[in-house]
């Protein structure tokens, strides 16, 4: 809880992936991927409730070792490769209302961003809270800025990404972030099923370091990199 607000933490885990068989389980530094989010979860300030959303039951009870709560598997429609994040956040949402409990946040930790740390899920909750903010998402600023990349149509022709002259220099290009997937709070009196994570409004910068998304054996060779660095 903080300032009076109830804050469910969501780790949505299935248990299929196409990148690596697995994913959300796979030993890293001997801990199942899952453990570095839940680890972090647990260390938080602010969150009063920590559910993993899974279909499978492995994950499931790999989760409930590790402290987090999984009152109820997914539905397996909800667990395919084109199933959206924002239906398994209303699907916990909605559960979790049937069982008497309410919150004023909802707090999304995908487990494919292990480098994430307790204090920058406390410092986004204490951002949106502060400022009042229907919603937020964490982003990391860019290296390969937007106004140099290109789209090439059906006549080969190169097409600009964003509407912007590239003759400025380099140093004075105007900042860009990509929302890096680690940290989306939304408050769950405007949450629906066409709400958009990706578009929430408000940001919580994290520093490039921190940034990892898992989704080829790659990420993980480059996780054990940055681990040490941090």
């Amino acid at each position: 809880m903080y300032k009076g607000k109830q804050i469910l933490a969501i780790i949505p885990a299935r248990g299929g992936s196409k990148g690596i068989p697995r994913k959300n389980i796979i030993p890293i530094h001997n801990k199942p991927l899952i453990q570095y989010t839940i680890d972090e979860a647990l260390l938080s300030n602010y969150l009063d409730e920590i559910i993993v959303s899974t279909d499978d039951k492995e994950i499931a009870q790999i989760s409930i070792n590790l402290g987090a709560n999984v009152p109820y598997l997914r539905p397996e429609k909800l667990a395919q490769d084109h199933s959206r994040t924002i239906d398994t956040v209303m699907h916990v949402v909605e559960k979790q209302k049937e069982h008497g409990y309410n919150y004023d946040y909802v707090v999304v930790l995908q487990p494919t961003q292990p480098l994430r740390k307790h204090w920058h899920i406390d410092e986004a909750i204490e951002s949106v809270i502060n400022n009042n903010h229907e919603s937020l998402v964490s982003v990391t600023k860019v290296k390969e800025h937007p106004i140099l990349m290109r789209t090439i149509n059906k006549n080969n022709k190169l097409e600009n990404i964003i509407n912007k002259t590239s003759t400025l220099r380099r140093q004075d290009f105007p900042e860009v972030y990509k929302v890096n997937g680690a940290i989306y709070i939304n408050n769950t009196a405007t949450l629906h099923s066409n709400t958009s994570l990706n578009d929430n409004k408000y940001s919580y910068i994290m520093e490039e370091k921190f940034d990892l998304d898992i989704d080829d054996l790659k990420d993980v060779e480059l996780f054990y990199d940055l681990y040490h660095e941090r």
